[in-house]
């Protein structure tokens, strides 16, 4: 593992990229160190749960294929401890099943190879801009209570029933913007412009995964859901009184 060091006025935040192709990493955490980033890398999957206990990144770029440990054991690990810390997969599989098991382990994002490193920015970028304490992030939002939800905007949590919920990043999103717009039909192309930051190559699935995920979380009966409704042929709404 080693550490580039990037100017100290622009180390805004640090990003671990982990990836077994040298010249993609370098190419990676060039681009990464232009644009201000702290960049550590690792070349195989052995000490990446170490490095990022070690080390705190805030942000994960993650290989799905790795010498010593693939990228989905990694992130069903780190996910397992309780770390929310923001996640971008790549692979060079596109298969349907490899992109649904990464996002339902945790994984923010997906990106397939081949990629234009400039999008990876822009998605690592989108991603940090939402985490508190960002020089990107914008003015807090306030806080709202819907029903049994609790909306703090201020330390960006959400509880349920007087229940701190854990959340990764993605799942607060999503669930802060539904009960924001309780009761409205929010489109499913509306929301994966919103919180993905992009629509083409971004198959709806992805949606429905992070949606399954907080019902796990929430409703008593997944499959009957009480508080996150699904509107066949548009979308989603939150309905809570």
């Amino acid at each position: 593992m080693f550490i580039i060091p990037a100017i100290e006025e622009n180390m805004k935040r640090k990003i671990l990229v982990v990836d077994d192709e040298e010249a993609l990493v370098r190419l990676i955490t060039y681009n990464l160190n232009k644009e201000g980033f702290n960049t550590i890398y690792a070349y195989d999957g052995s000490r990446v749960v170490r490095i990022i206990e070690e080390e705190n990144p805030d942000l994960l770029i993650l290989d799905l294929m790795l010498p010593g440990k693939d990228g989905l054991d990694i992130c069903r690990e780190i996910r397992s401890q309780g770390n929310q810390i923001p996640v971008i997969m790549l692979t060079a599989r596109a298969e349907e099943l490899d992109r649904v098991l990464g996002l339902e382990l945790g994984a923010d994002d997906y990106v397939t190879k081949p990629f234009s490193v400039r999008e990876l920015v822009a998605r690592v970028k989108a991603v940090l801009r939402r985490i508190p304490g960002t020089v990107e992030e914008e003015s807090k939002p306030i806080s709202l209570e819907v029903g049994p939800f609790l909306l703090k905007g201020e330390s960006y949590e959400i509880h349920f029933k007087d229940k701190l919920l854990d959340l990764t990043l993605k799942e607060y999103e999503l669930l802060e913007t539904l009960i924001r717009n309780r009761g409205r039909v929010l489109k499913r192309e509306y929301l994966l412009k919103l919180l993905w930051d992009y629509s083409e190559g971004v198959n709806t699935r992805v949606l429905d995964v992070h949606i399954s995920k907080i019902r796990e979380k929430i409703e008593q009966d997944s499959k009957n859901p009480q508080y996150i409704k699904t509107v066949r042929g548009l979308g989603y709404k939150l309905e809570a009184d």
